[in-house]
């Protein structure tokens, strides 16, 4: 009896080391609903502001529910499929005065560390690769929750940020006759992120 005993002392005693050298839980891993997703932005010209968004990208976002500071995301953007609604802009966008869509075609976010600021709101820092550069940025996320359609699990993000296009090497604008530019540097982002649990 006595061993019987000692043996579940010494269970009991090593079970928590076994815990913390434990591997963590595999990340669940989703992905970009892009019917239900934008990636918009808008940008002054003259007096107002020109709005637009790419129609082809892709995100993947790997998630830790209990530990966020585990997930991972990553999110790409076809450059070339830039859409202002005027045909004409957009090919010059494509041209090597604006994005240079031939040789550079991918827009990229690659997360580095996730900071959660609240339990809907993260700091999501990574390396933002546009036009041949890459700049650290930190992007604040405000996470809409988790859902089951009957079908799929959902959940939902949405990210406002303001970026300098010349940061990027995007410096093309034309002075006008009666003084200023024709083109503001801030370029605001807006993307609204809907990804499904892959099974």
């Amino acid at each position: 009896m006595r061993h019987v005993r000692n043996l579940l002392f010494a269970v009991a005693v090593a079970a928590p080391l076994f815990a913390q050298n434990a591997a963590p839980p595999p990340l669940e891993i989703w992905t970009a609903d892009k019917v239900h997703s934008s990636t918009e932005f808008r940008i002054r010209h003259l007096m107002s502001n020109v709005r637009g968004n790419f129609r082809d990208f892709d995100a993947t976002v790997a998630i830790d529910r209990a530990d966020p500071t585990r997930s991972t995301v990553e999110f790409n953007i076809r450059s070339a499929s830039i859409d202002t609604g005027d045909p004409g802009r957009d090919e010059h966008l494509r041209s090597p005065d604006f994005f240079e869509a031939a040789k550079y075609p991918t827009i990229s976010f690659k997360s580095e560390k996730v900071v959660p600021k609240s339990p809907t709101l993260f700091d999501v820092t990574g390396n933002l690769t546009m036009h041949g550069v890459t700049k650290k940025v930190t992007l604040p996320v405000k996470f809409n929750g988790y859902m089951h359609d009957g079908r799929n699990d959902r959940a939902g993000f949405e990210i406002e940020t303001t970026l300098d296009r010349k940061d990027y090497g995007i410096t093309w604008n034309r002075i006008l006759d009666e003084g200023g530019v024709l083109l503001g540097d801030e370029v605001k982002v807006q993307i609204d992120l809907q990804v499904v649990k892959r099974k």
